[in-house]
């Protein structure tokens, strides 16, 4: 598309040299006494118009000479000036406003002092001569109001893209300042509630073990889930914290929360804390295992993590198995269960679904989650490895 919108002027100018080329071409052939030298500088005069808009300097002085060439030899009347009064055009609105009135000049008064030389036609001669000078003049006057607009368009474009520069710096600003403000309040509330339900979770499970007694899985799985809780949120929280300081702050926007956040590296840990709470779960992996991309790793933990989450609020009794394919350019996850979902039923969009939906299509992904058919409900997630486009 460039390429064309480049080459549209060029052939613009090629239409106009070769009109003026035939245009000449017919005066000069016509005209007493002309030869091949004097159609040959007509045409090269005409031809130089194809540089006019690139090279305008070059347009004049082939133009200018050439033609004053033409007509001090065969005088074919006021169309010769035509390819000089367009070159002065093209060098004014260049901003050689000199060497254009120079060229103007000099053709003129050369053209005058031929013309002149003609007794008998002297009067039209000086008619002609005013005439060109007219034209010169408005020739002169629209490339400098075409030079002026030109200015003004681009410094408006310039003053345009400035602002739009400024909006988007201060729609980061007030983003980062946003994500500050989210992260003060998750740390001030979320933190220390979390911070008392492992505490209190911890005692409790002291205490048992100092009385003798059995501790029951689900103190523990509690006590384990705070503590990755915790670990969790100060990870978000960084995470938070950085990016707001990159977008608006000063920032280093560094990736240690990146670094702290869970991946398939954790992925026994979650299966046994959902074993805990007494979901039965399998998981089977296949393919070679390999290092997998950040966003890629951290998406796939959240969608088996969400998924086993919604199996036990939602399919009490039931049991899952936890499917990672790790295919050529892409990873599988698949979370079944065995519950009694109705295959004719709709899943109901919640907020789990949402996150999933919006992490899978992040990265480029699909992701399928319904009933089975067998009975049951399904959570499919396709991510592929590359860079997201």
């Amino acid at each position: 598309m460039r390429f064309l919108d480049r080459g549209r002027p060029l052939a613009q100018d090629g239409l106009l040299a070769a009109a003026m080329a035939v245009l000449l071409s017919v005066i000069v052939v016509n005209t007493p006494g002309a030869g091949a030298l004097d159609l040959a500088g007509a045409l090269a005069g005409s031809l130089a118009l194809v540089a006019w808009r690139r090279a305008p300097l070059v347009a004049l002085l082939v133009s200018t000479v050439c033609m004053l060439a033409v007509g001090a030899h065969v005088q074919p009347g006021p169309a010769a000036a035509y390819p000089v009064m367009v070159s002065v055009f093209a060098a004014v609105r260049a901003g050689h406003r000199v060497v254009a009135a120079l060229a103007a000049v000099a053709f003129l008064g050369a053209g005058l002092a031929v013309n002149l030389s003609g007794a008998d036609e002297s009067g039209q001669n000086l008619q002609d001569i005013s005439l060109l000078v007219g034209w010169f003049v408005a020739a002169g006057v629209v490339a400098t109001v075409t030079r002026h607009r030109q200015a003004y368009l681009e410094e408006a474009e310039r003053r345009a893209a400035e602002a739009e520069r400024t909006r988007e710096e201060a729609a980061l600003r007030r983003a980062g300042e946003e994500r500050l403000r989210i992260a003060r309040e998750l740390h001030d509330s979320l933190t220390h509630s979390i911070s008392i339900i492992k505490v209190q979770a911890g005692v409790a499970v002291h205490l048992a073990r100092r009385r003798g007694e059995d501790v029951p899985p689900a103190l523990l799985a509690i006590q384990e889930a705070g503590g990755d809780a915790i670990r969790e949120l100060r990870a978000t929280l960084e995470v938070l914290r950085d990016t707001g300081d990159s977008d608006g702050s000063g920032g280093s926007g560094g990736s240690g929360g990146e670094a702290l956040a869970s991946g398939l590296d954790r992925l026994d840990d979650l299966v046994q804390r959902a074993r805990s709470t007494g979901l039965p779960t399998t998981v089977t992996i296949s393919g070679a295992r390999r290092d997998l991309p950040a966003e890629v790793d951290r998406a796939a933990y959240r969608i088996v993590q969400e998924a086993l989450t919604n199996v036990s609020r939602h399919a009490g009794g039931a049991g899952a198995a936890v499917r990672v394919d790790y295919a050529d350019g892409e990873l599988v996850v698949q979370v079944d269960d065995d519950g009694k979902a109705d295959p004719d039923a709709p899943p109901v969009p919640g907020t789990g679904l949402l996150g999933m939906r919006e992490r899978v299509a992040a990265l480029g992904g699909r992701l399928r989650a319904g009933p089975r058919a067998e009975g049951g409900f399904t959570v499919r997630a396709e991510l592929p490895l590359g860079e997201p486009s």
